[in-house]
C-alpha cells in the first residue's frame, strides 16, 4: 500500500506542478497558480505522515519505507530546481519569456554541473539518511527497522555510482565540442 502512495504522491507532484503552470501562464493567473506551486510541498508531507503513522501502528519497516524516505530526501533535494526548470519552460512558451536555461554541454563547465547535481543529490542523500535514523529511533526496535538501516547502505552505493559514473568521468575526460568542418 505504501508504495501505492508513494506512486501517488509522485503523479500528484506532477500533476500540481502541470496545474499550476497552466493556470499561472496560459490561463493567466498568476496567484492562483502560484499558490497550486506552492502546495507541491505538501505531497510530500502527506507521504512523511502516512509512513510515520504506518511505523508507529506496529508496521515492520519494509522495502517501501525506506523507498519513501529516499523519495522524500532527493524530492527535497531537487523538487525546487524541478519546479523552477519547468516554470522557466512555460514561462517561454506562453508568457515570452527568455529562453530556457540549458545545462552545459562540454568542457569543465559541465564538469561543474555535475558536481553541483551529485552535490544537491548528496544533499538528498543526507536528508534520506536522517529520516531513516529518525524512523529508527522513533520505533526503537532493530528487529522491526533493519531495512530502514538497509536503505542507507543502497543510498551510498547510488551516490559512489554517481560519482564514478558523471562528475568524475566528466572530469577526468571532459567531452569535447564537435569540430566545425569545413566542407571544400
Amino acid at each position: 500500500m505504501l508504495v501505492g502512495l508513494i506512486v501517488a504522491c509522485e503523479a500528484a507532484f506532477w500533476v500540481l506542478l502541470l496545474a499550476g503552470l497552466v493556470v499561472r501562464y496560459p490561463l493567466r493567473r498568476p496567484r492562483l497558480g502560484g499558490a497550486l506551486l506552492l502546495a507541491v510541498p505538501l505531497v510530500d508531507l502527506v507521504l512523511l505522515a502516512a509512513t510515520v503513522a504506518d511505523l508507529r501502528g506496529g508496521a515492520t519497516a519494509t522495502f517501501a519505507h525506506g523507498l519513501a524516505a529516499a523519495y522524500l530526501g532527493f524530492s527535497v533535494a531537487f523538487g525546487h530546481s524541478m519546479v523552477r526548470w519547468a516554470d522557466e519552460r512555460f514561462a517561454h512558451r506562453f508568457a515570452g519569456g527568455p529562453p530556457p536555461r540549458r545545462a552545459p554541454r562540454y568542457g569543465m563547465a559541465r564538469a561543474r554541473h555535475e558536481w553541483r547535481e551529485w552535490g544537491r543529490g548528496m544533499a538528498g542523500a543526507a536528508v534520506a539518511c536522517a529520516l531513516l535514523l529518525a524512523a529508527v529511533v522513533l520505533v526503537g526496535d532493530p528487529e522491526r527497522t533493519r531495512e530502514l538501516e538497509a536503505w542507507i547502505g543502497r543510498l551510498g552505493v547510488v551516490m559512489a555510482g554517481w560519482l564514478i559514473f558523471w562528475p568524475v568521468a566528466y572530469t577526468v575526460f571532459p567531452k569535447r565540442a564537435p569540430r566545425d568542418t569545413i566542407i571544400g
